[in-house]
């Protein structure tokens, strides 16, 4: 039983073992990146089939259900493009290549042991495998100064403080309910919070780790110099995968609190709005584009929120559906990101300007993500923002969304202007971009996945709705 409900798992742990082997020897870029993109398709496969998987293993820490099995495809989808869009590793150090690859393959197999983990020390022991790889992988970028240095000792200074807090709030938690189980939790963690005004500052403690998953406010503050420092492949990794563990998490303990317009909706709702308006209006002046898509992830993170809050099944299974669709957008603009930079060095709006001459595909990439992350139909970005507006228009947050509105409509000026620069700046002298056969094929991916889900977006939600299903 352990060998069939386990063998994603164990599929991913593969893919680790036989990278670090190669870290013994010395193997070209291009060996490295097949073997990667071959046993991360492998191991893509092997979830998807066993995406009906159910079961309870290590005495009840660890559960494989619809939400989880969702969640496990989404992290090795977005393990696998990033492979993908770093073909060359042109920002990475060379020597480092085998040891980036096995870095992020292990970050990622943390996030997948953090989708079935249901107690309290599981959780934060898959949460930090997947933390520690990324505090190594960061500083691995080349020729840029020492700022992939700073970007790294950031990291880790916010991941301990996050750590530090969550693993504060779980020993309150411990306290009150005498349990770290999530599901014994979720029948006493409701009534507590009701009455224990302690219960709700420890549910808001134990989030603290998510947030800074998420680069939500208050634990967004690493985001912009991290993105900004690390390599463009870690950069497109970081604010994506974790990404998407972080908002499984959040679904697992809003449910657990057993959120009914209680303190904690109040709080969250709180840090929903001041994540938005702080991330939009702060992405409006940026130049560099790594820093800009660091404030639009904190903006990004509140509007999750406006999902999550809501706990009932159409508001959770839109955050679910729009955390699919940011991961597919955001990696669409960092595909372009990657290909505009030949060196690996930071993208300024002026190395858009002439994009659509340059490479008429960059160009419509770079246009289709950004229309998607401002939320233009017919986008996945639209269709999610249109869910996530709804699902809370039906638990009464009026307040909440009208200010979601504002905000998605002061993004919306910092996502067109990026396809303004690629379509409309001056044409710069720079030579015309020449796309790799598979580079031309993941761009034209991104294309057509980002505009298919948003015209026909039913089978998606349908899976969303049966995944939340389970916690409700």
């Amino acid at each position: 039983m352990l060998n069939t409900i386990f063998i994603p798992e164990i599929s991913l742990m593969l893919t680790v073992l036989i990278l670090f082997f190669m870290t013994l020897g010395n193997f070209r870029t291009g060996t490295v990146q097949a073997v990667s993109l071959v046993l991360t398709a492998i191991t893509l496969v092997i979830t998807v089939a066993s995406i009906d998987t159910h079961g309870l293993m290590f005495y009840g820490v660890y559960q494989l259900d619809a939400l989880s099995q969702l969640f496990k495809v989404i992290i090795v989808l977005g393990l696998f493009l990033v492979f993908m869009l770093g073909s060359g590793l042109i920002g990475i150090e060379e020597k480092l290549h085998t040891e980036y690859n096995m870095f992020l393959a292990i970050s990622a197999m943390g996030l997948m042991f953090l989708s079935s983990s249901v107690e309290l020390l599981t959780i934060l022991l898959s949460l930090e495998i997947s933390s520690y790889a990324l505090y190594v992988v960061i500083p691995f970028r080349r020729g840029q100064g020492r700022i992939h240095v700073e970007s790294g000792i950031k990291y880790i200074l916010f991941g301990a403080v996050s750590t530090g807090l969550t693993l504060y709030g779980m020993s309150y938690v411990f306290g009150l309910a005498h349990t770290t189980y999530l599901s014994e939790l979720q029948e006493i963690m409701p009534g507590l919070v009701a009455t224990q005004p302690l219960a709700v500052f420890a549910v808001i403690l134990v989030m603290i780790a998510f947030f800074y998953k998420l680069a939500m406010f208050p634990m967004h503050f690493w985001a912009p110099d991290v993105y900004q420092g690390a390599a463009n492949e870690t950069s497109s990794f970081v604010a994506t995968v974790p990404k998407v563990a972080a908002v499984l998490l959040l679904l697992r303990f809003v449910a657990v609190a057993g959120v009914d317009i209680t303190q904690v909706t109040w709080v969250l709702a709180t840090l929903a709005v001041l994540s938005m308006t702080l991330g939009n209006l702060s992405a409006l002046v940026q130049t560099d584009l790594k820093r800009l898509l660091a404030y639009s992830s904190i903006a990004h993170a509140g509007y999750v929120m406006l999902g999550i809050l809501t706990a009932d099944e159409m508001g959770m299974a839109a955050a679910v559906f729009y955390v699919i669709g940011y991961l597919l957008m955001n990696l669409g603009v960092f595909y372009v990101i990657y290909n505009v930079s030949p060196k690996g060095e930071n993208v300024t709006f002026d190395d858009l300007k002439g994009l659509s001459r340059r490479s008429p595909l960059l160009a419509l990439t770079l246009l289709v993500s950004a229309f998607s992350m401002a939320g233009v139909p017919p986008t996945i970005g639209f269709i999610g923002k249109f869910m996530l507006f709804t699902g809370a228009l039906h638990q009464g947050f009026y307040a909440l969304v009208i200010i979601a509105v504002i905000n998605a409509a002061v993004a919306a000026f910092y996502y067109l202007k990026m396809a303004r620069a690629a379509y409309c700046a001056a044409d710069s002298e720079k030579e015309v971009i020449v796309l790799p056969f598979g580079t031309k094929i993941l761009g034209t991916f991104f294309i057509l996945i980002i505009i298919l889900i948003g015209v026909l977006p039913q089978s998606l939600l349908a899976v969303a709705k049966s995944a939340v299903a389970t916690l409700l």
